[in-house]
């Protein structure tokens, strides 16, 4: 089979809107296009001009790469699955770049500086972190004050006007975060974690994560008064951004500990940063959990994929809705959609499409969104055409693919709807109204009236909360854990690398023998704007 190698540059003088600022690391293709970035084959044929290319690594993501690093599945991945043989990840493995094998000299990491100093004040690209000197998410005159008051250090003052912007804004957890930040840089000797999340790209997503992380902080900091934990909220765009923020926040010596990124080759090259400097990173590329007596969660090599995590979760999600779908239908027939620029996607088709044979069923149609030519009504009139009864969506939401997906099912009339975990969003309920009615998704948790997680969330957030919340409050968890043993980062990470005992998490691990599914149903506690939210089967 003939291969052709693409660093994401065009090279015949032509101009892609697809082509990645900066470029991507090589790799070998053996399909049209690039699966990293889109771009046809032709476009790394030279021509004698030479093109040349600036980056510039801005807060709005201006070089994030054509996929998004999949911020939904960090912490649920983390925490909600048990160690199992990967086998079948060529995709993946054909994205992480491969090892620099020249020699490299090291800066010497810095040692641990005053609690007073900010990562951003010490950070090339400052405008991506704050720990509440300036405001990332939504702005109110309350938190403007609290940010001004923190940046002079004035603690009095920020705890004061950022507990004002809590009063009435309840469901905002940065204001919440930098509260308690504010706390505990007045009590001093404070601990400093990451948190990475996408606030750019996706600031839904994010706020549903920094929900898990400052509802742990609150309870880290009033049983550890003496010892209070803070957060950086860090702002990845995705592309060149992953590695910007990975270099300052190695450089900053008062993190310890970090905790995001995803699956795609840009957040490969920030963990292997992190790897590199000694610097502890939960992510889904590098934690098992493993079942010995107890569960244990440890942090494991970046190259070491038999334990890997995502792997084995989305083989566990195909088998679960595999078999929701033919206790639907007797062998069910399907048509099945996904999106080839995304590393989840293409994972989740190949699981779902070896899963479905199982219960006797069968795929009668595939159909990748990203071709230019992709149109969902001609595609579902394709697919009923070939006796589809069943849709199965396994897309990833970046981009405009929750769109596709409301699109998709806009035609779907009387077939049985299914999905992957990241179509559990506001946006698909809101927009797909009547037409997503009945959708089931398979995640690592729902929402369930009586779990004791759900009923603090409620009165915490003064709302229902995603699985996104209740897996990043157990990956906090654990890293409080190891936090608590020592504020060294060396000792976090022989810490993590030795394993944490897992007890009292939020989210259910059986997590392999079935997955939780949810459907969209009509009811009134879902996202504003939408007649429909998400209940469990």
């Amino acid at each position: 089979m003939t291969t052709w190698q693409c660093d994401g540059i065009p090279k015949d003088g032509k101009t892609y809107p697809q082509a990645i600022a900066g470029g991507h690391e090589p790799c070998e293709n053996t399909t049209p296009d690039c699966p990293i970035c889109g771009l046809p084959r032709e476009a790394m044929d030279p021509v004698t001009t030479t093109v040349k290319t600036t980056v510039v690594v801005s807060p709005g993501g201006t070089t994030r790469v054509g996929q998004k690093s999949n911020w939904l599945l960090p912490f649920a991945l983390i925490i909600t699955a048990l160690t199992a043989g990967l086998g079948g990840w060529s995709l993946l493995q054909m994205l992480i770049p491969k090892p620099d094998t020249s020699p490299v000299v090291r800066e010497k990491t810095p040692d641990k500086q005053t609690k007073a100093t900010f990562v951003s004040n010490t950070a090339k690209n400052p405008d991506l972190f704050s720990q509440g000197e300036k405001i990332l998410l939504n702005s109110t005159p309350n938190k403007e004050k609290g940010a001004a008051a923190f940046k002079k250090e004035d603690w009095s003052s920020a705890i004061a006007a950022y507990q004002l912007a809590a009063t009435p804004q309840a469901n905002d957890p940065e204001g919440k975060i930098y509260y308690n930040n504010a706390k505990a840089r007045q009590k001093g000797n404070q601990n400093t974690i990451a948190v990475v999340v996408p606030i750019a790209n996706d600031p839904n997503s994010a706020k549903e994560i920094l929900r898990g992380v400052a509802r742990y902080q609150e309870e880290f900091n009033n049983s550890n008064p003496g010892n209070p934990l803070e957060i950086v909220i860090a702002n990845d765009g995705g592309g060149l951004q992953s590695k910007a923020i990975a270099d300052d926040l190695i450089q900053s010596g008062q993190v310890l500990a970090v905790i995001g990124h995803g699956i795609d080759p840009f957040s490969q090259k920030a963990i292997e940063s992190y790897e590199k400097e000694g610097l502890a990173i939960l992510s889904p590329l590098t934690t098992s959990v493993s079942q010995t007596g107890k569960l244990t969660l440890k942090t494991i090599p970046l190259q070491d994929k038999s334990q890997e995590v995502l792997g084995s979760y989305l083989e566990a999600v195909a088998k679960t809705l595999a078999n929701y779908a033919s206790q639907q239908e007797n062998s069910p027939s399907v048509v099945l959609f996904y999106n080839s620029d995304s590393p989840y996607s293409q994972k989740l088709r190949d699981s779902f499409a070896k899963a479905i044979k199982q219960p006797g069923g069968k795929i009668v149609k595939e159909m990748d969104t990203t071709k230019a030519n992709f149109n969902a009504k001609t595609a579902i009139a394709q697919a009923r055409q070939a006796g589809a009864k069943v849709v199965f969506l396994a897309l990833s939401k970046d981009g405009d693919r929750i769109n596709q997906a409301v699109a998709i099912a806009q035609e779907s009339s009387g077939m049985l709807l299914l999905g992957g975990n990241e179509l559990y969003t506001p946006d698909i309920l809101i927009q797909g109204a009547d037409s997503i009615d009945g959708l089931v998704l398979a995640v690592p948790w729902s929402f369930q009236a009586t779990d004791p997680f759900a009923k603090d969330a409620l009165k915490s957030w003064r709302g229902r909360v995603s699985w996104r919340t209740a897996t990043a409050y157990d990956t906090m968890k654990v890293l409080g854990k190891a936090i608590a043993k020592s504020s060294d980062r060396a000792t976090v990470v022989e810490t993590l690398n030795r394993g944490i005992t897992l007890q009292g998490s939020t989210t259910d691990f059986n997590i392999f023998n079935q997955v939780p599914l949810v459907r969209a149903n009509r009811g009134n506690e879902g996202p504003k704007g939408s007649q429909y939210q998400f209940d469990p089967i």
